[in-house]
């Protein structure tokens, strides 16, 4: 019998040092976390038992650097949480349970430590001849224990400890309620007729769905590629309103999912904890480390917007009204269906026509292939390198003079124990020893594509491929990471900066040459039609206005939790409609809630800082505006992209970055060009 050991204590063996998730087992996890907080002790008390004077390497870099040395506390870390968002099961969610206020309760041992902060300080203070890179390093560590609470006196400090730990829990019930409830609803028909005017593809997978589910007939989910093409193309409004009102009153509902009271607690602690920490709302709190600054510059931006977008989205939603008063008053589930209608009857283009040229290994070749044009890169797939489920693939990546640059997995379909959306995470940061190794970074990007069927493989639509590009840009911001420490690497940038390179990403979808290189029919082998090319840029900003608008009510509502000065106990549903009623150009219904199921806001980070969207956009259109006049293509562009943006990290300020690539600041000009929109003159 052989005895099973924990493979997080022992170095990987594993192509490139990759997560052995083959050998990983439940019961790993905690014993592996348990003995990473006692070595992460072990480790403090050594830092602070130290004679020797405080100073930047046996302070703020302080490890040992024997050969094979890792953070054991960060390796399990990483994977559990990892695996949490994109793999989890009702075992793994209890372990979650258990081990959140643990972990949470070492972080704070960590950041309210009196004697580590004080040597800190001391660094802080007195640090002579750093690279601008290591004092960069050095400020965030000592704002971050700042931020954390060490100047606290002793009441404040354990406020704090009670305040994020509550935290912490509730954004974990938070997104658990909310996979467990998108999960728990399916709409199951068994009458054919009820599937009229459904597309093919999407009656294929609501039978396999059913099929694996061991069902008659056909289900239908909450996840996007089910959802979204039945809320499209089906003629059964009853059926439509059905969906519609299941996927947005998702965590609304009288049971143990409901998010209504998690809500108002966590924008309360969040709040709170600004407070005890000087600041007048969370929002303050956030901003100082963002390029936006203050709530002042947000509101500038969102109202920017707002005035510029508002005549043209009222004009789409006039147009939508008109064709649908034909049949009935607008509901807000036939918004699609109309929309669809419109869009055919103005361009003759939609998703369906495209998906047969979007098949999914044709897609992955075409944005390797655009990664390779743009930057010489390759991608090799590597069936050695273990992964976590069978739809995951792994790469190795290699840089243009074919040296190892990184590992890449890609996960592309729903299932039970993924949360919706689309993400980019790492299994491994970028960083250089101080032995000079350049320890290269495991990127991973999680979306929700298309499943293939028993007798089609996956086909995708435009826009599931621009989710493809959008996360495949985060990946090169982690793969191109080339910084000293990991904790500035790749993505680890102010969140403001951290969508310039996703959004940029997308305005590949359109471009003729790069949907030349993989855009073939997936039976006929024939490329996709110079015709449809046309329509796709023609139709390019059809409902652009509502678009933008709908992502600037987003940043509206979010902005409103956490500028708040005062408790909040209002009734959350209410108080969202008139949070971003400015942006609204559509009657509401009361029942009806974003905030209960607003991941983004509530447990991912994006807590006053939503509007980093919009942001981000107006810089990815201003750098793409640079790429156009020297050639969408052109190499020598997307080098300085890689070297003053994609490859430096945090190791800068973000504008100061921008700027050397740009050569100076960005304008909201490119986008209002891109979009089609022209501001309105106001008169005096």
């Amino acid at each position: 019998m052989t005895t099973h050991k924990n493979p997080f204590f022992e170095p990987y063996n594993t192509p490139h040092d990759t997560v052995p998730f083959d050998r990983i087992q439940l019961e790993d996890f905690e014993e592996a976390f348990m003995e990473g907080i006692r070595r992460d002790n072990e480790q403090i008390e050594k830092t602070i038992n130290n004679p020797e004077k405080p100073t930047f390497d046996n302070t703020i870099i302080n490890s040992d650097d024997d050969e094979g040395y890792y953070d054991l506390l960060s390796r399990v870390s990483t994977v559990f949480f990892n695996l949490l968002s994109a793999e989890t099961n009702d075992e793994m969610d209890a372990l979650a349970q258990k081990l959140q206020p643990i972990l949470t309760q070492h972080a704070n041992d960590v950041r309210l430590n009196p004697r580590l902060f004080e040597r800190v300080r001391q660094v802080h203070l007195h640090h002579r001849r750093l690279t601008a890179e290591e004092k960069r390093l050095l400020d965030n560590t000592y704002e971050g224990f700042v931020r954390g609470g060490a100047l606290l006196d002793e009441a404040g400090k354990q406020r704090l400890r009670e305040l994020s730990e509550e935290a912490s829990m509730l954004s974990l019930q938070f997104s658990q309620n909310l996979l467990k409830e998108n999960k728990a609803y399916t709409l199951h028909i068994t009458d054919e007729a009820q599937l009229d005017g459904l597309p093919q593809t999407a009656i294929d997978a609501a039978a396999l769905a059913a099929k694996e589910n061991e069902q008659t007939g056909w289900l239908f989910t909450l996840d996007f590629p089910s959802y979204s093409p039945f809320m499209t193309y089906s003629t059964q409004q009853e059926l439509r309103r059905q969906l519609y009102m299941m996927r947005n009153t998702v965590c609304t509902h009288e049971n143990s999912e409901n998010n209504t009271e998690i809500c108002k607690r966590l924008v309360n602690l969040r709040r709170e904890i600004a407070q005890l920490l000087g600041y007048k709302t969370y929002a303050d709190y956030v901003l100082k480390h963002r390029m936006a600054s203050n709530t002042r510059n947000v509101y500038r931006l969102l109202n920017d917007l707002i005035d510029a977008y508002k005549p043209t989205a009222l004009k789409e939603k006039a147009s939508v009204e008109r064709l649908a008063s034909k049949d009935k008053k607008l509901e807000p589930w036939d918004v699609a269906f109309y929309s669809h209608k419109l869009q055919m009857k103005k361009y003759n283009i939609d998703a369906e026509m495209l998906r047969p040229y979007f098949e999914l290994s044709q897609v992955i070749k075409g944005v390797f292939g655009l990664a390779n044009r743009l930057y010489g890169i390759t991608f090799k797939e590597n069936k050695d390198i273990p992964v976590y489920h069978p739809d995951v693939k792994a790469y190795e990546v290699f840089d243009k003079d074919g040296s190892y640059l990184a590992v890449f997995y890609a996960d592309f379909h729903p299932r039970k124990g993924k949360q919706n959306g689309a993400w980019m995470t790492e299994y491994q940061g970028q960083w250089i020893s101080r032995k000079g190794e350049n320890v290269r970074p495991h990127v991973s990007v999680v979306m929700n594509l298309t499943k293939p069927t028993e007798d089609k493989p996956a086909l995708l639509t435009l826009g599931e491929v621009e989710t493809f590009l959008h996360e495949f840009g985060h990946s090169l911001h982690g793969m191109f990471a080339n910084t000293r420490f990991e904790s500035m690497s790749g993505t680890n940038v102010w969140w403001d900066f951290v969508e310039l390179p996703s959004q940029f990403m997308e305005n590949f979808a359109i471009e003729k040459e790069f949907l030349r290189t993989f855009a073939f029919h997936y039976q006929t082998g024939e490329p996709l039609p110079d015709e449809l090319i046309h329509r796709i840029v023609r139709s390019r900003n059809f409902m652009a206005a509502t678009a933008c608008l709908r992502q600037v009510s987003f940043g509206l509502l979010d902005m409103a939790y956490y500028t708040m000065k005062e408790p909040f106990d209002d009734n959350i549903m209410t108080f969202e409609k008139h949070a971003w009623q400015k942006a609204i150009i559509s009657p509401q219904l009361p029942e009806t809630c974003m905030t209960v199921q607003f991941s983004h806001i509530m447990a991912g980070g994006y807590a006053a800082g939503y509007y980093s969207y919009k942001w981000a956009e107006v810089l990815d259109a201003d750098a793409c505006a640079v790429f156009k006049r020297h050639g969408i293509f052109n190499p020598e562009i997307a080098q300085s992209f890689r070297d003053n943006i994609l490859s430096r990290g945090g190791t800068e300020h973000p504008m100061t970055l921008y700027k050397r690539f740009r050569g100076g600041e960005p304008t909201i000009d490119a986008l209002l060009k891109r979009n089609g929109i022209h501001r309105q003159t106001k008169k005096s």
